[in-house]
């Protein structure tokens, strides 16, 4: 169980790391199982993320390659998501007891799984910009929040996860186009002036939960040799009546179906501005999400 102070924590961050939730072995039964799931094998929703592109001079480079002599290592062990759609291992770890006892101490109730995801993360392997996972769940009312479970050693060098510490506090932010030779994804969301995200250091094992509204993402695997693969749940308050259409059917965390209505796409965003000499969010956009594109 959670102490008080590790739940204050959470409100008060955004986020918690469940340190060494799932064991050693567990944890390398996990990776043996979605590496042979990977070798050679095509799954619904693989992706190996959008063209790289780069600018040079007043010419676009568009193709497989970060540089010009450096094949996308992501074109070989491209993402995995809803595998628990069509994988009993990966559906019994979404529901997975531990998972649910800090879910629902951090919720508050015992939340609805929707979503699996795997990132492989090879050497040399971009990263995904900074984003918010309510800006594709779209969850009414309240928001989700994500089990990231590490199936390997995280840190800077291989692309740990990164996170704005209270930035669960802000209102879902428009999108602005990101740097395509760093990210995988090709939008991100601004950061005002002085704002920089966290490294989130963590062991084979460890689970980070973070809440939906949470910016963060990770920078590219710059490890000569070390995977940074990631097993990751998403799901969504108990109360909500409403979740995007990407994330049905839901699941009552015994595995039964929840019956939830579709969230109406193009959803209201805010943008940076200035207001009284503070930089606040105001709400005058409108989001344009591709449901499946966030870690």
């Amino acid at each position: 169980m959670l102490t008080q102070s590790q739940i204050e924590q959470n409100q008060r961050n955004g986020y918690y790391v469940a340190r060494g939730l799932f064991s050693p072995e567990e944890t390398a039964r996990y990776r043996a199982h979605f590496m042979a799931l990977r070798e050679g094998q095509e799954h619904p929703g693989d992706f190996v993320g959008v063209p790289i592109q780069r600018i040079l001079g007043d010419s676009l480079k568009t193709g497989d390659h970060l540089f010009d002599d450096k094949p996308d290592p992501l074109k070989q062990y491209p993402r995995m998501i809803h595998m628990h759609r069509w994988d009993e291992v990966s559906l019994k770890w979404l529901i997975e007891q531990r998972l649910n006892e800090v879910l629902t101490a951090l919720m508050g109730k015992e939340p609805f799984a929707v979503q699996t995801m795997l990132y492989f993360k090879p050497p040399g392997a971009r990263g995904q910009a900074l984003h918010q996972d309510q800006y594709y769940l779209k969850v009414q009312p309240g928001t989700s929040m994500a089990a990231w479970m590490a199936l390997d050693d995280c840190d800077e060098e291989n692309g740990c996860m990164q996170v704005v510490p209270g930035s669960h506090n802000w209102d879902v932010l428009c999108t602005i186009p990101a740097d395509t030779t760093q990210s995988f994804t090709d939008v991100t969301v601004p950061l005002p002036e002085g704002v920089k995200p966290a490294p989130i250091i963590m062991k084979a094992g460890d689970v980070l939960f973070f809440n939906g509204q949470l910016v963060h993402g990770s920078f590219a695997n710059t490890s000569p040799d070390r995977f940074r693969r990631a097993l990751i749940g998403h799901y969504i308050v108990g109360d909500a009546r409403k979740v995007a259409q990407f994330y049905h059917p839901a699941l009552h965390m015994d595995g039964s179906p929840v019956e939830l209505d579709v969230s109406e796409g193009g959803g209201s965003c805010g943008v940076w501005v200035e207001q009284n000499g503070k930089r606040v969010i105001e709400m005058q956009g409108v989001s344009n999400a591709r449901a499946e594109d966030h870690e």
